[in-house]
């Protein structure tokens, strides 16, 4: 990022009550999301372990599947928040409808491409042959709610652009309890079983979907919007949303090679690292609220071409990425007494656990920062950037890592290698925000 003077105490306390007023909301949404699943496992595991391990695999099936589109919302996120700073809202909610449309378009291929290929992909993970039927069922069930699932992700994208985190909020916990009324009634009481499960979860999400667009109808119809489809504005939008693709799926390989990895390492290692994956997932949803508010507020400055005002927020959200890296990593140090136990009463597990969760804790400042300037160059639309570095932070993790059980490291040397993937990803994400090629200002970039 390029020098300037420190702004004002008073410009400071602005930029804090713009982030919080986003963050906290942003949060919260985050956190509800994966509860629709550990509500489903609870339910479900009442019904048996091979029904529970069907839900394993379809669980991690569909995550996949719904994870590798959040560039609806990041991609929508930037270019509505452009548009509100130019004080264009009509043009802001034309382009999140675009972003919808393309998200129902991809739900229905998902969905057309899923059906039938079920029983393969339960196979390619390995389900055995009590699990497996519960798992095609739950994942051809669950798959119909996918559009609408893609629709919530670009719908919020819209209302994060327009400086609304609390609706999501409101949305996600919504969705959460008819989520839990619908799985306990259709498990137990209609007697579907796991079937009942995928069809409330389903069910859920259609309901938030249709939340979400009576919300995003009115404001089209407030502000004289087209709702119609556009093909040139939904191709707009999947050219936006491209770079973050090949991002998240570098990532997602990321996270994958380290799995691999520690399932080389013994059943300890793979167990305890499971653990680590969980922790480290929730720090995360926590840093990426802070990441979510960066989104919009940058996105709104630079489409209002308020360069300095772009500078002077992303330096402000960096440090509070980073004092809130310090301030997880030190809750992770002082509670791994209470909470490891929680998770495992094996002594192996435990011990392996311990110095891995610590590298874990000494890393989270790093994580901070670069889960705020991810969110940063997401709301200045430099998709390409993150896609490129995205790309070199993989090509420097899977030698170091696939190196680890080669070498005969263990699973503190996989988290450092872990680290060092976050620190080139530091890196990366600093010099771009040092060498000011991120702030292009505009209604579009």
């Amino acid at each position: 990022m390029t020098q300037a003077p420190a702004p004002p105490k008073a410009v400071r306390r602005r930029h804090d009550r713009e982030i919080v007023s986003l963050a906290v909301p942003a949060f919260g949404a985050l956190v509800a999301e994966p509860l629709f699943l550990m509500v489903d496992s609870a339910i479900v595991g009442h019904l048996g372990t091979p029904q529970l391990a069907g839900l394993a695999i379809a669980a991690a099936l569909l995550s996949t599947a719904v994870s590798v589109f959040v560039f609806l919302a990041y991609a929508t996120t930037a270019a509505v928040a452009r548009r509100v700073g130019a004080g264009d809202l009509q043009a802001a909610i034309r382009q999140g409808m675009d972003g919808i449309w393309l998200a129902l378009l991809l739900g229905v291929a998902v969905v057309v491409l899923t059906i039938p290929t079920a029983p393969w992909l339960v196979d390619i993970f390995g389900a055995s042959g009590t699990a497996g039927p519960y798992a095609v069922t739950y994942l051809r069930v669950s798959s119909l709610g996918i559009p609408a699932m893609l629709v919530v992700l670009a719908a919020t994208g819209i209302l994060r652009g327009l400086q609304d985190t609390r609706t999501p909020l409101y949305v996600a916990i919504g969705g959460f309890a008819t989520n839990a009324v619908l799985n306990v009634g259709l498990v137990y009481g209609a007697g579907l079983g796991i079937a009942g499960s995928a069809w409330g979860t389903a069910i859920a999400q259609c309901g938030m979907a249709a939340a979400y667009l009576v919300v995003v109808v009115r404001g089209a119809r407030r502000h004289g919007a087209s709702l119609r489809p556009d093909a040139a504005g939904i191709r707009a939008s999947a050219q936006a949303g491209a770079p973050l693709l090949v991002r998240t799926l570098s990532l997602r390989a990321v996270l994958l090679i380290a799995t691999a990895v520690a399932a080389r390492l013994g059943d300890a290692q793979v167990a305890a690292h499971q653990i680590i994956l969980s922790l480290w997932s929730l720090m995360a949803f926590a840093l990426d609220a802070i990441a979510i508010a960066g989104q919009a507020i940058i996105g709104r400055y630079l489409g209002a071409d308020d360069a300095e005002g772009a500078r002077q927020v992303c330096r402000r959200m960096v440090q509070w990425g980073v004092v809130s890296g310090v301030v997880l990593g030190a809750l992770v140090i002082v509670a791994r007494p209470l909470f490891i136990p929680l998770f495992t009463s094996d002594t192996a597990v435990q011990d392996t656990l311990l110095p891995a969760l610590l590298v874990v804790a000494l890393s989270q400042p790093i994580a901070g920062v670069v889960f705020v300037l991810d969110g940063v160059l997401m709301g200045a639309g430099d998709g390409p950037y993150l896609a490129r570095a995205m790309l070199l932070t993989l090509a420097v993790f899977a030698p170091v890592a696939l190196l680890v059980p080669v070498l005969g490291g263990g699973l503190t040397a996989l988290w450092w290698a872990m680290t060092l993937m976050m620190t080139v990803r530091m890196l990366t994400l600093w010099l771009r925000s040092r060498s000011g090629r991120w702030i292009v200002t505009g209604a579009a970039r």
